[in-house]
């Protein structure tokens, strides 16, 4: 028996690309896993309202009436992210205009 040959031989060709993998991430897929996530979102919302019916007392700023206790949560939790998106995009655009004032 011959044993193998341990020598290594010059490739002078290119190498091979690899090959693509089937189950790579496509926008496609990402569209799907958030269409996926935000019907799950969607459902939990639905049964926080369906069981926060009742109605409670809101006073705010001179405003003073009633509404769901589940609306009020919502509207409440949507100031805040409001405030938080406000934020947030005030302060990229300080460090964008830092970046291009110090580029220049």
């Amino acid at each position: 028996m011959s044993e193998p040959s341990t020598e290594q031989t010059d490739n002078a060709g290119p190498t091979p690309a690899p090959a693509k993998d089937p189950l790579r991430r496509s926008r496609t897929s990402g569209a799907w896993f958030a269409v996926v996530g935000l019907a799950a979102i969607l459902l939990l919302l639905v049964i926080f309202i369906a069981q926060n019916t009742q109605q409670v007392r809101v006073s705010f700023l001179g405003w003073d009436g009633r509404a769901p206790l589940a609306v009020s949560l919502l509207v409440a939790s949507l100031a805040g992210i409001l405030i938080a998106v406000v934020a947030g995009s005030l302060r990229i655009l300080q460090l964008r205009r830092r970046i291009r004032r110090d580029q220049s």
